[in-house]
Parts: structure tokens; sequence; C-alpha cells
């Protein structure tokens, strides 16, 4: 394909998982396929590229997972047990978690066509596999799954992004990098094209539809600042620079309606002293997800937060809130050595604020920044206040609590006593914020007037109206694909029928 060409079928604004499943559901109808990528190809892709591939299906056995996984073994089947994550759970965790404002519709389609989705892009040669390392405990030499999620993708995200990027240009799509969509060619008819900045020059491209899934607005402070409130200019972002709300800008100057909890976002818990934006070389492993397992404590040396109230793919993505809210935008988790096998991966990291003390008052004293005389007592406090006699499940919530504390914790609560003690610094790191377009079940972008917006789709984080105050874990992908493949397939319909 020509780069000077400016006539296409279906451009499409991003290059992470739900442009790309939008670009090669289009391409199975309509053949002038153009992704339009900001950022250089060694940052494409979005915030997809900084994520650990996971995605959340509905599933009701280990014969659904195979349509994703062919590749199982049976040993590997014989040695896990992957229970089962039905449409109805999938459903009640959206809406417990989002305090049930999640859009009904969309919430429904997302996962009623999850497995389908995930199966479809398994089809189109992404490979997935089970994530045994994240989302499993190894009881007995067999691997329990918890928590809903099962799948992730070979290579996590960078593995995804690459895939589907291969796999889109063997599909005869074109793809562009360091090409910044600017605004779109709207009339009283619809989008007719859209103007792009490239190579230090601006184009404008025609098309019969476009699709916007350029991610949200985390990685501008004015905008975070603007949107999330005061503070949230200190955030770290987990991901991509890139993501500065360009598509939901665009949508909104062409007359699209703005939708969902704009105060709100995925943050979670990352390491204090990372960099601003996300380093590609350390993906996703500044995150600091093993709190379940130990306290947070803050620079008065007090607990905030309720570290086992769910399981921590439940919970984390909205305790980076609470953590920003902290004094000094920062916290500790601590940890004894009986947990120390079941801390993740990611905190045997090089890049980490880490401290160590053969005794609790060590610990203390060598926490920066923070009143240690206080956080001495808080441990000691919370070491008193541990029910013992009730059993320690990792496996499941198991009212292993705190009792006549200010903030109990309410599973999985054990006493601090085996040494050596080991403290992590985090801070809060943003992945995407929740406010964005709106869109209806075809994935058309909806007018402020309420009716479509001719010929203009989106998918991914910048729709609004599915994720409020927090967020399953795994569902980002798992949305982008549902609503980038539903958003390809209609617009090429829609390009096939404003062609003629």
């Amino acid at each position: 394909m020509s780069e000077l060409s400016t006539q296409w079928d279906v451009i499409v604004v991003g290059a992470g998982n739900a442009a790309l499943c939008a670009a090669l559901a289009a391409s199975e109808n309509k053949k002038k396929i153009l992704v339009l990528e900001r950022a250089p190809e060694a940052e494409s892709g979005g915030n997809s590229r900084y994520t650990a591939g996971l995605m959340r299906v509905a599933y009701a056995g280990v014969e659904d997972l195979k349509r994703v996984m062919p590749e199982l073994s049976a040993a590997e089947i014989e040695r896990s047990d992957f229970g089962t994550y039905t449409e109805a759970q999938f459903l009640d965790d959206m809406g417990r978690v989002t305090e049930y404002r999640c859009d009904p519709d969309l919430t429904e389609l997302l996962v009623k066509r999850s497995l389908d989705t995930v199966a479809w892009m398994r089809a189109k040669g992404v490979r997935f596999t089970a994530a045994w390392g994240r989302q499993a405990f190894n009881i007995g030499g067999r691997f329990k799954f918890w928590g809903g999620l099962t799948v992730e993708a070979v290579g996590g995200g960078p593995g995804l992004v690459e895939s589907l990027t291969n796999i889109a240009r063997k599909n005869g799509i074109e793809v562009w990098c360091q090409a910044r969509a600017l605004d779109l060619i709207v009339d009283d008819d619809g989008v007719q094209g859209i103007r792009v900045k490239r190579e230090g020059k601006t184009l404008e491209l025609k098309t019969n539809a476009v699709v916007l899934a350029a991610g949200g607005f985390q990685s501008d402070p004015e905008q975070r600042t603007r949107y999330l409130g005061p503070g949230w200019e200190l955030a770290k972002v987990r991901g991509t620079r890139f993501n500065t709300g360009d598509g939901i800008r665009m949508a909104l100057a062409a007359g699209a309606a703005a939708t969902g909890n704009w105060s709100g976002c995925h943050a979670v818990a990352w390491e204090r002293n990372a960099p601003e934006f996300g380093d590609l070389a350390i993906g996703d492993q500044f995150q600091k997800h093993s709190y379940p397992w130990g306290i947070y404590l803050n620079a008065e040396g007090k607990r905030f937060v309720d570290e086992g109230a769910d399981f921590r793919n439940y919970t984390y993505a909205k305790y980076g809130r609470v953590i920003l809210q902290q004094p000094g935008q920062f916290a500790w988790q601590i940890f004894d050595a009986k947990v120390k096998a079941q801390l993740r991966d990611e905190y045997k990291i090089k890049q980490v604020t880490k401290r160590v003390g053969n005794t609790l008052e060590e610990l203390c004293q060598n926490l920066e920044d923070t009143n240690q005389e206080a956080a001495l007592k808080e441990i000691q406090a919370y070491n008193l206040a541990v029910r013992t006699e009730i059993p320690f499940n990792p496996n499941l919530k198991d009212g292993r609590c705190t009792i006549g504390l200010d903030i109990n914790k309410s599973n999985w609560a054990n006493a601090l006593d085996t040494p050596p003690f080991e403290a992590y610094a985090v801070t809060c790191g943003i992945t995407f914020s929740f406010g964005g377009l709106k869109i209806n079940t075809d994935a058309q972008v909806i007018s402020s007037d309420g009716a479509p917006i001719p010929g203009l789709y989106a998918a991914g984080e910048l729709v609004g109206g599915i994720f409020y105050f927090n967020y399953p874990g795994g569902t980002g992908l798992t949305n982008g694909s549902v609503f980038g493949k539903i958003a390809g397939e209609n617009a090429a319909r829609t390009a096939a029928t404003r062609a003629t």
C-alpha cells in the first residue's frame, strides 16, 4: 500500500490491543485498513505493551479454556485446578467492584463475548497460556487458580503487542508509527477523514470509518489534575507516555458525548522511586501486589486500609488512590519471613526500595520519612489483634482477621513475628482513566444529542461507562479485545455502505 494513498476504508487510531483487534476485524471485510500509532515502533502498543497480558474470560471448565489454550497438555491439566468462572460470576464481579454503576448492556456484552473473542484472537495466531505464575498457588503439587483469572498472553503484554502487530501486517494492514492523529474531519454526514501529523508534515486522510482506540488521558498531568483532582499530578504513570487523551479530545470536539467515571481511574501500588513513566525494560515489575500477606504503614506509622478485604485482583486497582492520599504520597508494605515464598516475582527485582531488619525495632529504624516509634507500636498492636485460632489459607477468603483495631484486617492476618522482616516503599501508579466516550453495543460513538456519529467507533480505555471506582484484574485487555472486534466489524460494514 502506498504511503501517498489518501483514501482508506477504515482508519484505526492507536496500535494497542483494542486497536489491533479492531484493525484485524475490519480487515475480514475490507482491505484498505490503516493503523495510526503516535509512538515510535520501539514504544508502540500503548498501555497493552506494559501489561502482564492477563485476560479475564468466562469459562465453564477446562474444555472452554482449551479453546484459547489448545496446547495445554494432559499433564498440565492434571496438575491444575482451573475450576470454573461462569458468566454469572463475571457479571457479579463487575457489578460488585463498580458499585453497580457499570453500563449493563456494555457489561453483558463484555462478559458474554469474552471467551469467544479470545478464541478468535487465538484463531488469528495470538498464543495464550495459563497464568500459573501469577494466579495460582501450588498446594501439594497441584496449582489452584483463584480470583477468576486464568489466561495470559504468551510473552505478556510485549508478546501480545508483537504478535498482534505481526498478524496485522501479514493481513495487509498498514501501520504507521510516529503518526499522531490530530483531528477528525466531520460534516453533516459524519466522519469523512482525519488530520495526521507524520514526519513533521500534516496530512489529511480520507476514510469511510474511524475507530478510536488511543487510550485514556492518564499520561497528561494537567488532565489528571483537572479530572481526577488535586494531587494526581504527583502520581507515577505505569504505562506509555503517549496516552494523553488525543482520541477523547478529537471525539468531543466532533460532538461526542462524555460518560463514565471521569474522576476515577485504575491505580495501583507502584515502586516509590520508579521513573515518571513506564520503563519497558522493567515492564509491570514495579507493581507491588502481595500486600494481602502483610500490612501497609503510612508516613505517620499508621495502617490505613484493610489489606485483606478481598483477593488482590479485586482491590489492587483502587488502592493506588488510597496510597496517593497518604502523607508524602507513599507507604510501606511490611512482611515477615513466613510469607517470603508467597511474594510475587516483582519483589525480587533490583529496582526496589527495600528495608530489612532482624527485629521489628531494627526494621522500623530503617523506615525513612516515617514516624518510626509510631510504626513499631502499630505493628505490635496489630500482632496482638490477630485471631490465630482461625487457620490461614491463601486460596480462599479465610476469615483469619484482627479484632479491636481502628482498621481491622478481614482475611489472611498473620502476626509479623518471624525474622527477617522486610519493608517495600510504594507510591501510586496510575494505569488508565475511567472516564471517556459514550458508545452503544455496536461500538458506535454517541453524540451529545443522543444519536450515533456516522462513521465513528471507539474501543478500549477511552470508552467510558464500563469501570467505576475499581476494576476486576485482567478485564482491561478483554474489554479492549471485545469492543475492538465489534468496532472493527461495524466500521468495515459502514465503510462498505458509505462507499456505494
